[in-house]
């Protein structure tokens, strides 16, 4: 800290600590109506980035959907109009009209403007709901720089608008007449509140879309893009529900057996389904939800199915002389290659955990096992053929995972954990002990590498040089990947962990940067490292600690003045700029950068474009690294065709 931000520390300190504040009923402050919401929007959406400005468009459609679920709707379109408003229109019986007692104002106008108002507290209006706290229609108000709902109601048409953060401009009154029962809701969201983006994502909106279609069959749910230039539509409605889900997850893939496996049931008001299906791949996709909310964080819901399998899968081994007496299969040997879908509607969800996203009820994972338990082994016994193939499938893995074992136990004891002289001969470490201002380099090569070497800062930067592709991990199992000595290399340098065992506080380097060439192969490189990061070390990710780097594609010379360009367009504008008599090298690789132009292009902070790499979808980007990783060409030069056009860095 630098003498004078000491100073202005020192005062700041002293001010508030030796200034006298009063402490009386005349400081509290009291937040009326939708005020709260506006003061602290994260308390309500997570936050004001893209992520929370999508969260508003979810508050709208969950709605409808729990119309839906409750049997009064079948269909709900949403629309991104010109302007990036949002219009979300449901077929359900529309927000009631009449006066509310307590208020002495419209229900739709209480629904909007006060926060914890809605049918879901007890009233029997919705039984299962996805919403948890009755917040979402009024939060989504107050977040607004305007907002209207319209409903379709008693052969009247209802119209009420707000301004300003849910400020009503006029009472609900009738503007016309209809034969249609419904709500719609447009809004604009502020852009004094989401100051980073108000731009919405179609691809967004539409991958939650689809999800939503795939949990509730049989409810149509549309999505149109109005902006200019856009013109995109989609539809979704899938009568077999979780199913078509697994379907979708298992395309492309080659399958054990030929049929997804359902099973379903209720039990004192609380519905559970599961779907599943095998394919020969060696990652396992198990997805959980309770009331259309992605469970990512699991719960006792995802326990009770895997107890569940597990045992199933153990029974018919051994009733039918595919397991020894003395040999069970673990819960780690039944989910090699599992794709699963696991769905509860719950009247009363308790989620737990970091993120809110762990179903607690403790009472569903008997409910779940019971269920998926007796319906999985009717299964079997009637698909023997289907039964068998999945009990070898889980016993190789079984064999695997113990040669893995030994492997994993290999690389732990190699592991920087065991102190300094364990980090791998190629790594050029840094000085530092300080991981926060460390960094750490992957480089494809010796010539790359040693200009990194020559080019970096000693104390805060170090180089780890890989010799070619490393293993893609999609299609290996676990020993292998262990065994290999390039990826064994990274899991010692990075000190934290694999896994389950990841421990983001033994991470010795704060960022991970990927650099490779600016072409196909440093492409290919790149995808390889992010599928191993994403499968094994998903959490350093998920914090944000990797990064790409991105090298100039050219650098242009007139006497002594140099540039570089990162982007063709960047060259067409130094082109420009120099007019003529100028010189260009096009870099085809890092080993044609000296270690002075590759520490001012790509490696001096002061210069650099790094990209972090973020995870927005886990679901969506488990998919993305199947399909771009796996053995089936064709999705994966359909993707390729299809984002092309986006194929740039955007820093």
């Amino acid at each position: 800290m630098n003498e004078d931000k000491m100073l202005e520390f020192e005062e700041l300190e002293n001010e508030a600590t030796h200034v006298d504040h009063s402490y009386t009923a005349d400081d509290i402050q009291v937040l009326e109506g939708l005020e709260a919401v506006r003061l602290r929007p994260g308390m309500y959406i997570g936050s004001t980035s893209a992520r929370g400005l999508h969260h508003l468009v979810w508050e709208i459609v969950d709605n409808g959907i729990d119309e839906a679920l409750a049997g009064y709707a079948d269909e709900i379109n949403v629309i991104i109009e010109e302007g990036n408003v949002i219009c979300v229109i449901d077929n359900g019986r529309g927000m009631p009209v009449g006066v509310h007692e307590k208020t002495g104002i419209s229900a739709v106008e209480t629904i909007m403007t006060v926060l914890h108002a809605g049918g879901k507290f007890g009233g029997g209006a919705y039984k299962v709901s996805g919403g948890l706290h009755g917040v979402g229609a009024s939060v989504v108000n107050a977040l607004s720089q305007w907002l209207e709902v319209t409903v379709y109601q008693n052969g009247n048409v209802y119209n009420v608008r707000f301004e300003n953060g849910g400020n009503t401009v006029s009472p609900l009154k009738i503007i016309g007449k209809t034969d249609k029962t419904g709500t719609m809701v447009r809004f604009k969201a502020d852009p004094e509140i989401f100051k980073e983006t108000t731009i919405y994502d179609f691809d967004t909106l539409n991958n939650r879309l689809r999800q939503l279609a795939f949990l509730n069959k049989d409810i149509k749910l549309t999505i149109e893009d109005q902006r200019e230039n856009q013109n995109k539509k989609a539809e979704y409605k899938y009568e077999g529900g979780i199913i078509e889900y697994v379907n979708y997850l298992n395309r492309g893939k080659k399958l054990i057996g030929e049929k997804v496996i359902y099973v379903g049931g209720k039990q004192n008001d609380i519905f559970a389904e599961v779907a599943l299906q095998y394919n020969d791949g060696y990652q396992s996709n198990i997805y959980s939800f309770c009331n259309n909310i992605h469970t990512h964080e699991g719960g006792f819901h995802e326990d009770g199915f895997r107890m569940a399998l597990t045992r199933a899968i153990n029974n018919y081994g051994k009733e039918n002389n595919l397991l020894k007496k003395d040999e069970t299969l673990s819960q780690d040997d039944v989910k090699e290659g599992l794709v699963a879908i696991i769905s509860v509607k719950h009247p009363d969800p308790q989620y737990e955990g970091q993120t809110k996203t762990k179903l607690g009820n403790s009472e569903v994972r008997k409910i779940v096992s019971n269920i998926a338990g007796e319906q999985i082994k009717t299964f079997f016994l009637e698909n023997p053929a289907d039964a068998k193939a999945i009990v070898e499938k889980c016993i190789i893995a079984s064999k695997a995972r113990i040669a893995a074992k030994k492997a994993r136990e290999m690389t732990r004891r190699k592991s920087a954990l065991d102190g300094i002289n364990a980090l791998p001969g190629k790594l050029v470490d840094c000085s530092s002990k300080d991981a926060s201002e460390c960094e750490i380099f992957i480089v494809e090569g010796d010539s790359a590498g040693g200009s990194a070497k020559q080019g970096r800062n000693a104390k805060t930067q170090a180089i780890l040089p890989l010799r070619g592709k490393i293993l893609n991990v999609e299609k290996a199992r676990t020993h292998r990947i262990f065994e290999n000595a390039e990826i064994r290399s990274m899991i010692t340098a990075f000190g934290c962990g694999i896994q389950e065992d990841v421990d983001l506080n033994k991470l010795r380097y704060h960022k991970i940067v990927i650099m490779t060439d600016a072409d196909v192969d440093g492409s290919h490189i790149c995808t390889l490292m992010l599928t191993f990061l994403y499968r094994f070390m998903k959490p350093v990710i998920e914090n944000g600690y990797v990064y790409i780097a991105q090298p100039p594609l050219y650098k242009i010379q007139k006497g002594k003045k140099i540039a570089y360009a990162y982007k063709e367009q960047e060259m067409d504008q130094l082109r420009e700029e120099f007019k003529d008599g100028y010189k260009v090298q096009r870099y085809k690789g890092l080993g044609e950068m000296d270690a002075e132009q590759l520490w001012e292009t790509t490696m001096d902070p002061a210069n650099r474009i790094l990209k972090r790499v973020n995870i927005e979808d886990a679901m969506e980007a488990d998919d993305v690294f199947s399909m771009l990783m796996g053995e089936d060409v064709e999705p994966r030069r359909d993707f390729i065709q299809a984002n092309a056009v986006y194929a740039k860095l955007d820093f």
